[in-house]
């Protein structure tokens, strides 16, 4: 009993002290050191996006793989000489490159101004770029705090369960956003994010050639969209094709993926599992008949998000080079 009573204060420490580095990021950070940085961050990233819409999907999933890692640190930016990054574990290996290049692009642009030049950290860059692609593909713009500080440690090992898969049920999921005290709500929104993601065949495979003995198809999944996904993705598929995760409209940031889901289209069993979960249902019934409902959870989840273990003060460092600590 006693050792219980020394450990609640310890663990109490611990959650004022992520509340207090979070409390300590605010909308206007860079307003005297760097007062153009958003209109400099925004005007990269839509260069960027003109060039290939996976600007979009991949900066997005960037963003979310970071902060489940470590806190929102920019530490999956990190490269290692012998590729022990967080870049280098499995469940990384699918982030787009065209998501990093947009933070770096973004960055020389920030650092093309003498006023901002290694006053920004990369954790920011890629929190501002992340809202700029989400608005740029019709979702909502948003105010973002700021003030992150970058990590200066990246492992594989860190990313071991931490990150979300395919596969994993509503308790799963819950669990697992809870950790980064995001409620089921948040989940539901973040999920949304897929409105604009693609997969590859292999991360669903599974649910339409052998999900069962009895069911080689997912009994949960549309039969007519179980039958295309069969098409563009046949047996022995080029592991590199990608399929966009929602069919309807999938350069478009909508609650289009809620919709889908109330049709029996979500790819992924975790998606797929929001709406056939009793206790998850009713909120993709709301997001599905109201866009407004949606658009501001999505805000609320996200900004939440952007929260999750950051650095701030004299943590960390500002990153002179992304990919590098100073």
């Amino acid at each position: 009993m006693e050792h219980g009573r020394l450990l609640f204060p310890c663990f109490l420490l611990v959650v004022l002290f992520a509340a207090s580095a979070s409390a300590q990021l605010r909308t206007g950070f860079y307003s005297n050191t760097c007062p153009n940085l958003e209109s400099l961050v925004r005007s990269a990233v839509t260069t960027k996006f003109q060039q290939t819409f996976v600007t979009a999907p991949g900066t997005l999933r960037l963003f979310f793989h970071d902060c489940f890692v470590r806190g929102c640190d920019a530490s999956v930016l990190l490269s290692s000489p012998t590729n022990k990054a967080e870049k280098d574990h499995p469940d990384d290996l699918s982030l787009a490159g065209d998501g990093f290049d947009t933070v770096i692009k973004a960055k020389a642009a920030v650092d093309s101004d003498p006023r901002c030049k290694n006053k920004v950290s990369c954790a920011d860059i890629l929190a501002l770029a992340t809202r700029d692609v989400i608005s740029l593909t019709g979702g909502p713009f948003y105010n973002v705090e700021l003030g992150r500080r970058d990590g200066r440690i990246s492992t594989i090992a860190s990313v071991q369960r931490k990150l979300p898969h395919p596969e994993f049920t509503l308790d799963q999921l819950n669990t697992m956003f809870a950790t980064n005290g995001l409620t089921q709500t948040d989940m539901i929104a973040l999920s949304g994010a897929h409105t604009i993601g693609f997969a590859h065949c292999g991360k669903f495979s599974k649910r339409i050639y052998s999900f069962s003995r009895g069911n080689p198809i997912d009994p949960t999944l549309n039969k007519t969209y179980a039958a295309q996904l069969r098409q563009m993705c046949p047996v022995n598929v080029d592991p590199r094709i990608a399929i966009n995760m929602d069919p309807t409209t999938p350069r478009t940031f909508d609650n289009a993926y809620f919709r889908n889901l109330v049709q029996g289209m979500g790819l992924f069993s975790s998606d797929q599992a929001l709406f056939t979960d009793p206790r998850s249902k009713p909120t993709v019934y709301q997001f599905a008949s109201s866009e407004t409902a949606f658009r501001q959870a999505f805000i609320s989840a996200i900004t939440k998000l952007g929260r999750v273990g950051v650095k701030t003060g004299n943590q960390g460092e500002i990153r002179i080079d992304c990919t590098r600590i100073n």
